[in-house]
């Protein structure tokens, strides 16, 4: 008898979850999120009543454990610096020095974006012919859209790709509402956007297309406060944008207020991300 998939699971056409026959009895479950970040599949042999890990192999797994590191640091340096630039910017401290420390922050958004989306190229792929997971050749980059944790750390890597741009952009000194707003707001608002995107994706996954609350899943928590810090990223986008009758801000304290929460729930939820690993 051959291996047969009993039921597959997910949100449209990205299957998140996965449940199969084995041929010497037994079912194995595999999830997209356990596989990428605990390289770990579930199975329950034939007349168990508990339910067994496997995991990936030693090479594979120590290979997650190292990007997942590099993701946690630089989530965590990158949103605890997102947050200072915004309390100096909050209480009158010059834009120079703001930028400068955002720009830094952005830097490590940025690793820390590529280092999630290198993890999801080299997660364990799961035999089709039995309850294991099988670890290929490394690879820096790949092009795999119908897969849904691919696509959600793409976006987010996208994402802060266009943040520097904004963050670049507010160096710039003598520009026009018209200008401020082209350059400097439109790219964050793009990259507030791709953020939620992501984050979106991400509850998709690890709740396999329905809404859920799992509180005692850390994963589950890591995706819903980085979901929260997109949400208030995009507050303070909305009331970063420069009306051009006045040539000022729609509001300087949401926006800055919003950039310091937000930030604080990215470097929060990066130290749970340390956590999340085989």
């Amino acid at each position: 008898m051959r291996n047969s998939e009993e039921r597959a699971e997910g949100a449209g056409p990205f299957i998140t979850r996965l449940t199969w026959r084995l041929e010497e009895g037994g079912t194995a479950v595999w999830e997209s999120r356990a596989a990428r970040k605990r390289g770990t599949l579930a199975v329950r042999p034939a007349g168990a009543t508990e339910t067994s890990t496997r995991r990936a192999g030693a090479a594979a797994l120590d290979r997650l454990r190292r990007l997942n590191g590099v993701a946690a640091v630089s989530f965590t340096i990158g949103g605890s610096l997102f947050a200072l630039g915004a309390a100096l910017a909050q209480w009158s401290s010059g834009p120079a020095t703001s930028a400068t420390i955002y720009f830094v922050g952005g830097v490590f958004f940025t690793l820390g974006g590529y280092a999630s989306l290198v993890q999801a190229i080299n997660a364990p792929r799961r035999e089709s012919t039995a309850g294991s997971l099988a670890t290929h050749r490394f690879r820096w980059w790949s092009y795999e859209p119908g897969r849904i944790d691919w696509l959600s750390t793409f976006v987010l890597f996208a994402g802060t790709l266009v943040f520097g741009v904004n963050l670049l952009d507010s160096f710039l000194q003598g520009l026009t509402s018209q200008q401020l707003n082209r350059l400097v707001w439109a790219p964050d608002m793009i990259g507030c956007l791709l953020f939620l995107i992501s984050g979106h994706l991400a509850v998709a996954e690890i709740c396999h297309g329905r809404p859920c609350i799992h509180r005692r899943s850390l994963g589950w928590w890591i995706v819903a406060v980085n979901q929260l810090g997109s949400a208030l990223f995009m507050v303070s986008a909305v009331a970063a944008f420069t009306r051009p009758e006045t040539g000022s801000e729609v509001s300087v304290g949401v926006a800055n207020w919003g950039t310091l929460t937000g930030a604080l729930c990215f470097a929060v939820a990066g130290v749970l991300q340390a956590f999340e690993r085989p």
